[in-house]
């Protein structure tokens, strides 16, 4: 299992490789068909004593072509002009060691990264150009946004990957209510393969890093049942009950983390409260008020 937030950002397709041919599309990315993506050794060191190690690789064969293609997968946390070099030499080094043609694809957590990423790596000077690299990127600002139950419960590997890529994102509230429901949700495993939604849940919380965003992920999957309640209207009402509860101690929680101090009437206030959609407006704004009492401050 993952055991970094950078780790997590490209492990995923470890967990489920066809993620890939239901991801990249989203950004616009076409990916053909195939009949297997698999994963192959990280290791692109030579003889040298110079290590040269991409977060993940895959090979995947496509029907009517001879091998297939190579994939590279690397996480990037912020701009490293550095990386140019290395992802010029992992694209060659894969040529010359598979005879497939290589890609690489760059995940990232921020636009700014997402951008720079984007752009071509030239090789060569202003009389000639040896080599042209062009990254393929996913990123907050390429991929859309899932804030609906419904859709974050259709995939779940596309769902975890768009709340980490947006892990920055003043929204990340409301992108993680979805995704929760569709791992609390028993229907919520189809088009993620054989991966348990416990397991998805663990990429999230590893994911997500240290902070507001990982605390509030775990209130919501300490507060949701594994099944969400029928018709009976006292099992409803105690999970309503539930889920208000968890997001009082979300709100709370994270104005502590930051240091803002919590008077005995804004604590009362919230602990009091049972309106999910209040509730839900004053956790919004915790991450970035500077009193406690800015949390109600449209009321």
């Amino acid at each position: 299992m993952v055991s970094s937030p950078h780790e997590a950002l490209h492990r995923i397709f470890r967990v489920d490789p066809g993620l890939f041919a239901r991801l990249l599309p989203r950004a616009g990315i076409g990916f053909p068909e195939h009949t297997a993506i698999e994963p192959l050794d990280t290791d692109l060191t030579e003889i040298r004593p110079l290590e040269r190690r991409v977060d993940s690789v895959f090979r995947v064969r496509v029907p009517g072509e001879e091998g297939g293609f190579v994939l590279a997968v690397e996480s990037q946390g912020k701009p490293d002009p550095d990386k140019h070099n290395s992802w010029t030499y992992y694209l060659a080094h894969m040529y010359a060691k598979y005879r497939l043609p290589p890609f690489l694809l760059v995940v990232c957590k921020d636009k700014a990264t997402a951008s720079w990423a984007s752009e071509p790596i030239r090789v060569g000077r202003g009389f000639h150009t040896s080599m042209v690299v062009f990254p393929l990127v996913l990123g907050p600002g390429i991929l859309p946004v899932i804030t609906e139950p419904d859709e974050a419960a259709r995939d779940l590997g596309v769902a975890v990957f768009s709340a980490l890529a947006y892990a920055s994102d003043p929204g990340l509230t409301a992108i993680l209510d979805a995704l929760a429901s569709g791992v609390a949700d028993d229907a919520g495993k189809s088009g993620a393969g054989d991966v348990d939604r416990v397991d998805w849940a663990e990429i999230v919380e590893i994911g997500l890093g240290e902070g507001p965003g990982r605390d509030y992920w775990r209130h919501l999957m300490a507060t949701y049942t594994p099944n969400f309640p029928g018709s009976n209207s006292i099992v409803e009402e105690s999970w309503l009950e539930g889920r208000a509860k968890g997001k009082a101690e979300a709100v709370l929680d994270i104005l502590k983390a930051r240091g803002i101090e919590i008077s005995g009437s804004v604590r009362e206030r919230v602990t009091a409260c049972t309106d999910l959609d209040a509730l839900g407006s004053w956790l919004g704004r915790s991450l970035s008020v500077a009193r406690a009492e800015e949390l109600f401050v449209e009321e």
